[in-house]
């Protein structure tokens, strides 16, 4: 099974984990259905109980070395990530503003290798967006199923579910620039993002992504599905499944030989 994952930290039937399936035909990746999720636990069990697959996740999966080591955190990333999940969000927060509080402005934040070349966030904002959270919340439940994190951690078990971190982003500003085409606040979602998103997946039906050579094949009415989405989250799901796509067909999964194995790797950056 092959799917995109766009996460939240916190979801609500009105703001769902959303789950994008499908398939590769060639050069074309086709979109099979949409799944959502109001709560962690329904999206858990779900991953849980599918025996075999490789998902995309809009989720940073590890913290930048250099706040790692301020912190005098744990260095191997197994480690980290069970100190961190101990942690409550009031805790991560103060921990990230302290560090935050004792830099220069323009540089507050600590980025991972990765975020130039994908142009994410960093991935300790607790704040538009909270991938701090997201991290905190999702990694965890990966885990705990068994998953398989390239270049980050090989169950004994084997990798039958591979988790890979995708972002929207990188896909979406290869193709529309850096147009805004979604908005979770209702005042927000504009007749101009609605023709960004028009265009979006245009671009993605048409030409595809020169990035990963693949183009998106799409039904009347899952295009319909799509453009309807002003929160931009089954969108974003679609990206991430062309990105666990072109993993699936890479050679490691398509990361560089030299990925730092505390911060990890965006697909495709």
């Amino acid at each position: 099974m092959l799917f995109g994952c766009d996460f939240s930290s916190a979801p609500t039937a009105r703001k769902p984990i959303v789950v994008a399936h499908g398939g590769v035909d060639g050069r074309h990746v086709v979109l099979r259905r949409l799944d959502t999720f109001a709560t962690l636990a329904a999206w858990a069990e779900w991953l849980a109980r599918t025996p075999a697959w490789v998902g995309g996740f809009d989720f940073p999966f590890g913290l930048p070395r250099e706040l790692v080591v301020q912190l005098g955190w744990p260095l191997q990333w197994q480690a980290l990530m069970a100190h961190y999940a101990a942690l409550s969000r009031a805790e991560i927060r103060a921990e990230f503003a302290a560090f935050c509080a004792g830099r220069p402005a323009g540089g507050k934040f600590a980025h991972r290798a990765t975020d130039g070349p994908a142009g994410s966030s960093p991935s300790m904002k607790w704040v538009n967006p909270p991938v701090a959270f997201m991290l905190h919340a999702g990694v965890p439940r990966l885990l705990a199923i068994g998953a398989c994190l390239p270049g980050l951690h090989v169950p004994r078990e084997g990798c039958e579910r591979v988790a890979l971190e995708a972002y929207p982003g990188l896909l979406a500003r290869e193709l529309i620039g850096r147009r805004s085409y979604k908005a979770d606040d209702r005042a927000r979602q504009t007749p101009q993002r609605h023709v960004a998103r028009a265009d979006l997946l245009d671009a993605l039906v048409t030409s595809g992504s020169a990035r990963l050579g693949l183009r998106l094949a799409l039904e009347p009415a899952q295009r319909d599905i799509l453009l309807a989405d002003a929160q931009g989250d089954r969108i974003d799901a679609v990206l991430c499944l062309l990105q666990a796509a072109w993993a699936a067909s890479q050679p490691a999964w398509g990361l560089p030989v030299s990925i730092d194995p505390l911060e990890g790797w965006i697909v495709s950056a």
